[in-house]
């Protein structure tokens, strides 16, 4: 017995889309609805961001399954929209004012220096983007090297002196 393939994205229905669900090709709005244009990018890192990272539009999560664009109907009305890290704590946030009937564009950038979100005009709309985890952990080791070879350098110089 054959079973048919579980399709790995949402399909589209005959009377609509679900609202919050993460679609690959474009939807119409749902009356009172819009729908964001979702562009995510992989980031330089070597595990991409969107594997690591949750989706969330008012605090709830929305399955995306990796980089690309996807198209979500949302609710009209204002919205924050962000990617946080796997315990929650928010890597990019922004806000969006959804207009009833249109399509908003967000575009994610997980970069080398600092994470950021830009709409369809290319204008930078990031709310609070935490540094990336390169530039994080430059920093720390710019900190955590003298440290240590400092109290190193203290403990070598005690353990010699008579």
């Amino acid at each position: 017995m054959s079973y048919l393939p579980s399709p790995s994205y949402p399909s589209p229905t005959p009377g609509g889309v679900t609202p919050l669900v993460a679609y690959p090709h474009p939807i119409a709005p749902p009356p009172g609805c819009a729908v964001l244009v979702v562009s995510v990018n992989r980031g330089p890192y070597v595990v991409p961001v969107p594997t690591t990272s949750r989706f969330k539009i008012d605090r709830r999560p929305v399955p995306i399954p990796g980089e690309g664009t996807w198209h979500i109907a949302v609710p009209a009305g204002p919205h924050d929209v962000r990617y946080t890290d796997f315990v929650g704590m928010p890597i990019v946030t922004t806000s969006v004012m959804a207009q009833p009937g249109a399509a908003h564009q967000l575009a994610f950038r997980f970069g080398g220096w600092r994470n950021r979100v830009h709409d369809g005009r290319g204008a930078d709309v990031t709310r609070f983007g935490l540094w990336s985890n390169y530039s994080i952990a430059l920093v720390a080791l710019a900190v955590i090297v003298p440290l240590c070879c400092g109290f190193v350098s203290l403990v070598t110089t005690a353990a010699t002196s008579p």
